[in-house]
């Protein structure tokens, strides 16, 4: 797969939540950024071993700038504390993308069910489904409003169409009573694991393809595998072996192939890779069911095979 890569700068930094910055990130040069839609993220380059993914929360018409809104987690892995504490206005960064695997689809109705930083991705869609007349509906929860990132922009632009659940107020969602059943309207839902899985329990009756949802981390029983794959890539001619215990995406680099990627979780789309011949074990937390039923693309970082070999269009 291809990306964008871009340096640009950080033109503004606004604390919009408790622990929430969003950062202005413009060309030097004053040129047009990268065009985007809602639900792409990008990844910042934040230096060795820091790539992050963060969700664009601005305006896709705006091509002068990207936004994008940063959670600080005290005790991850040290991406957002580089951003709170590193990247202040005039700073630059490498983006690569926008790349987007949480496409808004077409749809008269739509719910959206976010929680903490993930109303980042949801806040675009928002914005165009209510400008393409749709009828919508948000259900936001956190642990308390101030630690709501957008909350009272969203409820003071779209009114009771949104509806603001901070936990310290209402207590846990009570999704059966918000979410219902919104009959044929499509679901967007980003946020913790919890919220997730409780999601997608409760639209586990669902047809296929009314329910999208976006992590923050892998799924449970993602992992490399358990028996050695043959992986051979069509485009350079060569074969290479991987053991089991070590993921295609690591075997291919450790043979000095090297293959685009980021979060190394099955997260993010960054090391999508064609598929010409075998059959893929899907393991990742993005592609949809049906994308894994097809088995013409995987995930290289955390996806394994069926089959004892696999051919790759590497």
């Amino acid at each position: 797969m291809t990306a964008t890569e871009t340096t640009l700068v950080v033109a503004g930094r606004e604390a919009v939540a408790t622990g929430v910055v969003v950062l202005t990130l413009r060309r030097p040069d004053g040129g047009e950024v990268p065009g985007w839609t809602p639900g792409a993220h990008v990844d910042l380059d934040l230096g060795p071993g820091l790539v992050r993914q963060y969700s664009l929360c601005g305006d896709p018409a705006d091509r002068t700038a990207l936004q994008v809104a940063v959670h600080l987690a005290p005790h991850g892995r040290g991406g957002s504390r580089h951003v709170h504490e590193r990247l202040p206005p005039g700073a630059t960064v490498r983006v690569v993308g926008p790349r987007n695997a949480f496409r808004l689809v077409e749809a008269d109705r739509y719910l959206f069910v976010a929680g903490g930083i993930g109303i980042t991705p949801i806040r675009p869609m928002v914005a165009a489904a209510d400008a393409a007349g749709a009828d919508w509906r948000l259900v936001y929860g956190g642990r308390s409003r101030s630690s709501m990132a957008f909350a009272a922009d969203l409820r003071q632009a779209y009114g009771e169409r949104v509806r603001l659940c901070p936990q310290d107020e209402t207590g846990l969602l009570d999704l059966d009573t918000l979410i219902g059943d919104p009959a044929d309207a499509v679901v967007y839902c980003c946020g913790p694991e919890g919220l997730i899985d409780a999601v997608q329990q409760r639209c586990r009756t669902w047809p296929p393809g009314r329910l999208h949802v976006e992590r923050f981390a892998p799924a449970a029983g993602a992992g490399t595998g358990e028996h050695a794959v043959e992986v051979d890539l069509a485009l350079s001619g060569r074969t290479v072996h991987v053991p089991p215990g070590t993921s295609i995406l690591a075997a291919l680099e450790q043979a000095g192939t090297q293959v685009l990627s980021s979060c190394r979780e099955g997260t993010c789309g960054t090391c999508e890779t064609t598929v010409l011949d075998g059959t893929p074990e899907h393991r990742d937390s993005l592609l949809t069911e049906a994308e894994r039923a097809a088995g013409d693309t995987m995930l290289i970082c955390v996806s394994r095979a069926r089959t004892r070999r696999l051919v790759l269009e590497l």
